[in-house]
């Protein structure tokens, strides 16, 4: 979640850095966009990474790089030097969250497993949703400099408590491995279907969730009249919704509802609700209820996914890789999701936003589908 603190401080940030700094929208986008970016080309390649020097010292080496790069950011003279502190905090966010994973695993019964990975589910929507607020509260009074403190500092506290609670614990020393090329492994993953299907799951996912949050504030204001400030509250309230969907996967597969019905039946019955979003005729206020609800309901689509990866990785020692296939699928779905939907809404209007939220959807849906015949053929005795 702190690590997340690096996504969700630069949205409402926005507006000060373009006063202080002279930023235009094109690097404006650059600074909300460049970590999804490095997600999305280093993930697996991070992952492996981790698996040969350590789960732990990478999740304590990303959280202190991401800090230091948010506490030399607040100090940036210009545009240029802010987005290299952008890239630096990307590559200690993706180290953090391809690290983590295999860490919860080894901290678990098998019995818990499940329940595990669903609740570390909720870091992205629960940390830049904080974080969001927090920026949200803190600008009106200072700058976008104090967001980027505050984020370094909270860094720092997490740095200071993995080193102190984390290091002791033996059970998280190192594996032994067998050195195997990169490339191999990173082909086994990524040839492999499983991982493959949740991949494309969680990116087609992502591509409506940040199509949704990403032009909430827009809607808020235009349509709903709010400041902007409200909306920035309003949309990181909605970002934290996702957090109960998260823990809901956890709760509905450890009494035993099957991931199947978890992601097909949020998918299709929640393409009806982020459709009524973006739709002409759903009164504006509706329009709000039905993003929270969406927030709430789909959120369990990531809790699913996250407690596939022990079953569907190649092998129990790619199961890092496999988290990180499934960031480069999520981030690359981040990534398109809201220029394609202002390229709709630039074309249309805004309910032409609907075909893209209902074609993910549909995509995320037929990929659970695979994914259980995967598993049944994988499971069977």
């Amino acid at each position: 979640m702190v690590a997340a603190f690096q996504v969700g401080k630069a949205p409402p940030a926005l507006p000060s850095i373009r006063d202080d700094l002279g930023a235009t929208l094109e690097q404006a986008g650059w600074l909300l966009s460049v970590i999804n970016l490095m997600t999305a080309l280093g993930g697996m390649a991070i992952a492996l990474t981790a698996d040969r020097i350590g789960h732990r010292r990478l999740a304590i080496f990303g959280t202190l790089l991401a800090g230091g790069a948010s506490l030399a950011g607040a100090f940036a003279p210009n545009v240029d030097s802010l987005l290299v502190g952008r890239i630096l905090e990307g590559l200690g966010f993706i180290s953090v969250v391809v690290a983590v994973p295999s860490l919860l695993l080894r901290l678990t019964r098998p019995g818990d497993q499940r329940l595990a990975m669903a609740i570390w589910s909720t870091y992205m929507p629960a940390g830049s949703g904080i974080m969001m607020v927090i920026a949200a509260v803190v600008l009106p009074g200072t700058s976008w400099r104090i967001v980027w403190l505050v984020a370094a500092a909270a860094a720092g506290l997490m740095a200071a408590a993995l080193l102190l609670l984390a290091v002791p614990r033996r059970e998280l020393d190192p594996l032994p491995v067998t050195p195997r090329p990169l490339l191999s492994e990173m082909k086994e993953v990524a040839t492999s279907g499983g991982p493959l299907a949740i991949a494309l799951c969680f990116g087609a996912y992502a591509c409506c969730w940040f199509a949704i949050i990403g032009f909430l504030p827009t809607l808020l204001t235009e349509r709903l009249g709010y400041s902007t400030s409200t909306a920035a509250i309003v949309t990181a309230a909605v970002a934290i919704l996702n957090v109960t969907g998260n823990l809901g996967a956890g709760w509905l597969l450890h009494r035993g509802v099957p991931r199947v019905a978890v992601i097909v039946g949020a998918c299709l019955s929640m393409s009806l609700c982020a459709a009524g979003i973006f739709v002409s005729g759903v009164p504006d206020l509706l329009r709000l209820v039905l993003a929270g609800v969406y927030s709430a309901v789909i959120g369990v689509v990531p809790g699913a996914l996250f407690t596939a990866i022990p079953v569907h990785a190649p092998r129990p020692e790619l199961a890092g890789a496999s988290t990180g296939l499934l960031m480069q699928g999520s981030n690359i779905g981040g990534l398109l999701g809201p220029p394609i939907t202002g390229a709709l809404v630039a074309a249309g209007g805004w309910p032409s936003a609907a075909w893209l939220t209902t074609g993910a959807l549909a995509v995320a849906a037929a990929a659970g589908l695979f994914l259980h015949w995967r598993e049944r053929h994988k499971l069977a005795p």
